[in-house]
């Protein structure tokens, strides 16, 4: 890695840093947006409002998270009222997972927080600097996601 990259790394990785603390992304307890709710049992919440139903196996694959985190998580999910599981019709080994109707009502809550939350930070924004932003965003994203293996990769070394 040359020089000028090896800072820019070391740029990107501070800022990076800086973006998941500032965002609040390490409140245990509390999403960004104010939720009391750990951030993943809100995303969970959020990708199931989306698809009205998911695996196991689906869920995690959309949060990044293991199969034994996602199976912790939904059974918190499940405790706390806010999903059901039951059977794959096809497969009885893997379980389906949907929001219970209070679950559906705090989803709903999540998702106007964090609407609320993205659109004060858009707004603090200079207007002429947020296609820019978002188009960073995306492609720091693919980024992401081109250089981070699946669990699939993973088992096929």
């Amino acid at each position: 890695m040359t020089t000028k990259a090896a800072a820019q790394s070391d740029e990107l990785r501070r800022l990076m840093q800086r973006l998941v603390r500032r965002f609040g992304a390490l409140a245990a307890e509390a999403t960004p947006c104010g939720k009391p709710l750990p951030i993943a049992h809100a995303h969970a919440l959020m990708v199931l409002l989306a698809r009205g139903e998911a695996s196991q196996q689906e869920l995690g694959r959309e949060l990044g998270i293991d199969k034994s985190n996602v199976a912790r998580l939904c059974a918190r999910m499940v405790e706390a009222g806010h999903v059901s599981q039951r059977p794959d019709d096809e497969d009885g080994r893997s379980r389906r997972v949907s929001l219970t109707a209070r679950g559906e009502r705090l989803a709903r809550e999540v998702d106007e927080s964090s609407k609320a939350r993205f659109g004060a930070i858009l707004n603090a924004l200079a207007p002429t600097s947020r296609s820019q932003v978002i188009d960073s965003l995306r492609q720091l994203v693919a980024g992401i996601e081109a250089s981070t293996p699946t669990a699939d990769d993973e088992r096929n070394r």
